[in-house]
């Protein structure tokens, strides 16, 4: 009987010593994992980030049913928040810094560092620390901490799977760089009236009515019996889709207010069917080196982009192939052509 208990106790002492040894293989790799865990497997359950940069501004976004808006709920460009979730998703191990490198990067990382906190179904659960470029610029040193495992304290070389590059442009903080970009999205039912009236060459001003499915087009006045309503149609269907390129990066307050007491080189104004107007004022851009045409003229305005007054009063750059298919009338309904230029692409200088 006696040696039947001790023969009890020896397994059982085997047994727990298995079990100790397993728990320590498997702490072993948590700690590994830890460094390496960036990836939300599902990112239909990241409902927030919050992205503080290096110079300590910080932008959140927020799930708001299958949009994404600022915290406020404001509008934000979906494209933007959708390379966040494809880098939160596609993120991988890249491989280990070498140790005599650690304490170099910990300390670069602590100066300088992107954070990005991350949210799943309303609870935190990481945070990346976005470091330095790795040495061949083809992925980020950066730091994990998660509510799994806890913070590292040893930097890992990360990157984005099926891309050679790094991480880093994917999450800024400028609020201008998340700005809903939008300047019309109208459907033509929506549309009452659009008068555009260019001031240095008036012979391209032209104003369109509806009422109902009655289209009007007038030039100086004077309406144009021969309009076909099939392209005034086309013309107001642009207006489904009309987006800024920028908002103002480079001028200060007192350049954009000198900008806006120059004469625009047109103005369009809008009136929906219930009641809201709209006004844009389009300013060109002055190029600080001038070109001369096949016609020996000398251009020296930007022939790209141009600055534009949203009805806000917020000046940005538009691109003039974006804005053309609505300033440029005469494309969809014949004007008199006695009194136009032969040079169709007025507004492209």
């Amino acid at each position: 009987m006696k040696k039947i208990l001790i023969l009890l106790l020896a397994i059982g002492a085997l047994i727990g010593l298995s079990i100790y040894i397993s728990t320590l293989f498997e702490n072993e790799g948590q700690s590994d994992t830890e460094l390496i865990e960036f990836a939300i497997k599902d990112i239909s359950t990241v409902d927030k980030v919050i992205i503080t940069d290096k110079y300590a501004r910080t932008f959140e976004i927020r799930k708001n049913g299958k949009i994404w808006t600022d915290k406020d709920g404001g509008c934000i460009t979906q494209e933007n928040a959708g390379f966040v979730l494809d880098a939160l998703k596609d993120i991988e191990f890249k491989g280990y810094l070498p140790d005599s490198s650690h304490a170099n990067y910990t300390r670069l990382m602590t100066a300088q560092h992107i954070k990005i906190e991350i949210f799943q179904k309303g609870e935190w659960t990481k945070t990346w620390y976005i470091g330095p470029p790795s040495p061949d610029h083809y992925g980020q040193i950066m730091l994990l901490d998660s509510k799994e495992f806890g913070q590292s304290d040893i930097p890992v070389l990360m990157k984005i799977k099926g891309m050679n590059g790094i991480i880093e442009p994917r999450f800024f903080a400028d609020k201008r760089e998340w700005a809903c970009t939008n300047v019309f999205s109208l459907s033509t039912e929506e549309i009452s009236s659009v008068d555009v009236k260019f001031n240095d060459e008036p012979e391209r001003s032209f104003k369109i009515t509806k009422n109902g499915s009655d289209l009007k087009v007038y030039q100086q006045g004077k309406r144009l019996l021969e309009a076909r309503p099939d392209m005034m149609f086309r013309y107001l269907n642009n207006y489904k889709k009309i987006h800024y390129n920028l908002q103002n990066f480079e001028l200060t307050n007192a350049q954009v207010d000198s900008v806006k007491r120059t004469t625009p080189f047109v103005v369009l104004s809008l009136k929906e069917t219930n009641g809201k107007t709209s006004k844009l004022r389009c300013f060109r851009i002055s190029d600080l080196a001038s070109t001369e045409t096949d016609f020996g003229e000398i251009e020296d305005t930007n022939r790209d982009k141009f600055w534009c007054e949203l009805p806000d009063g917020m000046l940005v750059k538009c691109q003039y192939f974006v804005f053309n298919p609505i300033l440029l009338g005469h494309i969809y309904f014949p004007m008199d052509v006695s009194m136009l230029d032969t040079e169709d692409g007025i507004i492209e200088r």
